[in-house]
C-alpha cells in the first residue's frame, strides 16, 4: 500500500523521481510539465510514484477525483490523459484508449502539448471538468504517494 511521504522539498522530491528515467523520457516528461503548467494556471499537481508509473495530476482541488489531467511516465514513453476524456468530441480521431472515462495521447514531443488538434481537446476538456480551475489558486505540488515496490524506470536496454 503506498503511502504519503515528507522529506525533501515537493519540488526536489519530484526531480528525484524523474532522475530514474533515461534523460530522454526525463527531458520529455520536464517539458510536458512546463507547458502544462503554463497552460493550467491555478491547478494542484498530486504527484504519484506509482508501481507502473509516475504519474502527475492535475487538478482544480484536493480530489484526485475532479483530476482534469496527468501527464505518466512510462520507461520508453510519456502519456497525456484526459482524466475526464471518455465524452470528449474527437473528430480527429487523436484520443486512445476504450475506459469508460480516460482517453490518452502519446506525447512523441513536447511540441504535442501544441497541437492544435490537441489543444482544443484539452480547452474542451477543461470547458467540461467537474470542477473549474481558478486560476488565481496559487500552484502547489502535492506528493501523494510513493509505492514501496515499482517496475524499472529504464527500458532492459537500459539497464545492462
Amino acid at each position: 500500500m503506498a503511502k504519503p511521504v515528507k522529506a525533501d522539498s515537493p519540488s526536489k522530491q519530484l526531480d528525484s523521481f524523474l532522475a530514474k528515467y533515461n534523460p530522454e523520457i526525463a527531458s520529455l516528461a520536464r517539458r510536458a510539465l512546463a507547458k502544462m503548467r503554463k497552460r493550467l494556471p491555478g491547478s494542484l499537481e498530486m504527484v504519484y510514484d506509482n508501481y507502473n508509473a509516475l504519474a502527475i495530476g492535475f487538478v482544480p482541488n484536493e480530489r484526485p477525483s475532479d483530476a482534469i489531467f496527468s501527464i505518466a511516465l512510462y520507461p520508453s514513453y510519456v502519456v497525456l490523459f484526459f482524466l475526464q476524456g471518455a465524452g470528449l468530441p474527437d473528430p480527429h480521431r487523436r484520443l486512445q484508449g476504450s475506459a469508460k472515462v480516460v482517453r490518452s495521447v502519446r506525447l512523441e514531443t513536447a511540441g504535442t502539448l501544441d497541437d492544435p488538434e490537441i489543444v482544443s481537446l484539452m480547452n474542451t476538456a477543461l470547458h467540461r471538468a467537474k470542477v473549474p480551475l481558478d486560476p488565481k489558486q496559487p500552484r502547489r505540488l502535492i506528493i501523494k504517494s510513493i509505492s514501496p515496490k515499482q517496475r524499472p524506470r529504464r527500458p532492459p536496454e537500459d539497464l545492462r
